[in-house]
């Protein structure tokens, strides 16, 4: 069976990113334990990253590259705001340790989107906060092996995540 629309694909993989030093280094890795598991079509990531699977059988192994804009974009400079203190504030103090550079804060814009903010860096009576997805501007180097592929049942794609083993459980 090969990976196409509305299949659950699950597969093993490392991925990588060029460093400030030009090396490639390991950032994430699924392995046998711990795979990937995700309805072809309603993954929610990249689409170049569904298309460079596309077609492909269990036992088929991968290996190709994603350039920024394939990825997750470029790095937006206006996606790094300052913001004022009291934002973080709750009950009138910030929580311990809620501040520290690298922590993710999870927030909303004033449409009520939520976002994923990183503490860029904290002042006396502000904090930068960096909205860019953390892979924004780099290049993704994908290798793996495709493991398994099976029909999506009706409640997965009703639903549009994979449940059982290795998904997700209501």
């Amino acid at each position: 069976m090969k990976i196409e629309k509305d299949k659950v694909v699950t597969l093993t993989y490392e991925l990588k990113i060029t460093d400030e030093n030009g090396e490639q280094s390991l950032i994430e890795t699924a392995n046998e334990e711990h795979p990937m598991v995700f309805i072809y079509g309603m993954s929610g990531l990249p689409d170049q990253f569904e298309d460079n699977l596309d077609g492909l059988n269990p036992g088929d192994t991968f290996d190709f590259k994603l350039n920024s804009e394939e990825g997750y974009g470029e790095f937006d400079e206006n996606a790094v705001v300052e913001l004022p203190m009291q934002v973080f504030q709750i009950e009138g103090s910030v929580p311990d340790n809620m501040l520290e550079v690298g922590n993710f804060i999870p927030m909303a814009d004033s449409e009520g989107n939520q976002l994923q903010g990183r503490v860029k860096d904290v002042n006396e009576d502000s904090v930068v906060m960096d909205f860019n997805h953390p892979l924004s501007g780099k290049e993704l180097f994908f290798k793996g092996k495709v493991t398994d592929v099976r029909d999506a049942t009706k409640e997965e794609l009703d639903h549009g995540h994979v449940h059982g083993e290795h998904g997700h459980h209501h």
